[in-house]
């Protein structure tokens, strides 16, 4: 059975799906057609309908959850993993966006990294002020932060560990944020699958992408190679850095404290108008 999958260019995804991309683990009789794209591209595709699982962002699970399940494995969420909020100027202060117009006279640039990612939720939750909002390719927002053509961008990835070497001012962890108001992890993205696959070849689907995680973490030098393959000319440590703080425990399986998460961002997208209630539950296989 051919399964067309989309994935991250991420150093957690490519290495969670290394076992499978370099056929080191069993495909369970599926035929996985893989593809390998930016994030907000993937949430993009998802939206038309070109993949039967896909990584996709949990801001655009919420407004898919009519169509797609989430699957139990495959999962970014944790603690101490979200977004940062930057600024252009390096001694910004933490009220540096609030302050803004009245300081400068015009609305704030702010860059997001794609329309549906949960990066663009975030700050739309904590901060709902006049601002020009950008969407830009994740990794363009610190070079743009650099030439001063925003004023603050919402960076994630590997930008976590190597923002101060562009000189910026860091405003705010949107992650620690979320973990302080709603005491749960933050749910970043995950993978999803179609509802009409039906739940019984999804748990099969699910159970080679779980022993694909594991082989990853049994040798984990070994990941490297594929991670290098997609890596924006990070080092292996950086790398590596990213996959200690990505992969974990509610990667293999989402478990009691993932259903949390989602189930709070669910909530808390319903607040400010994402989705309609009735249509937003994430349902998880």
């Amino acid at each position: 059975m051919k399964i067309k999958i989309g994935i991250s260019t991420c150093p957690n995804d490519t290495f969670a799906f290394h076992g499978l991309l370099t056929d080191k683990v069993d495909c369970g009789g599926f035929e996985f057609e893989f593809e390998l794209l930016d994030i907000q591209e993937l949430n993009d595709r998802l939206f038309v309908g070109d993949f039967d699982i896909a990584k996709a962002s949990f801001h655009a699970a919420i407004l898919l959850a009519d169509q797609m399940l989430v699957m139990p494995s495959g999962s970014a969420l944790g603690f101490g993993v979200g977004p940062l909020l930057l600024a252009a100027e390096q001694n910004a202060a933490a009220d540096s966006v609030e302050s803004f117009q009245q300081r400068y006279g015009r609305q704030p640039i702010v860059l997001c990294p794609g329309q549906h990612t949960t990066a663009t939720l975030l700050f739309q939750l904590f901060y709902p002020l006049d601002v020009q909002l950008r969407q830009v390719v994740f990794s363009e927002i610190m070079p743009m932060l650099s030439r001063g053509e925003a004023d603050f961008g919402v960076c994630i990835h590997e930008g976590r560990f190597t923002w101060r070497e562009s000189n910026l001012g860091c405003v705010a962890d949107l992650g620690t944020r979320w973990e302080s108001e709603t005491k749960c992890a933050l749910p970043l993205g995950g993978l999803l699958g179609k509802k009409q696959l039906g739940t019984d070849v999804l748990q099969k689907i699910n159970a080679v992408i779980r022993s694909s995680i594991e082989y990853g973490n049994e040798h984990r030098p070994e990941t490297l190679l594929s991670m290098r393959r997609y890596a924006q000319e990070f080092s292996d440590q950086v790398l590596m850095s990213h996959v200690d703080l990505y992969v974990n425990d509610w990667t293999i399986d989402l478990g009691e404290t993932g259903r949390r998460a989602l189930h709070e961002l669910s909530t808390q997208a319903n607040s400010i108008g994402i989705a309609a209630p009735e249509n937003s539950e994430l349902e998880i296989l």
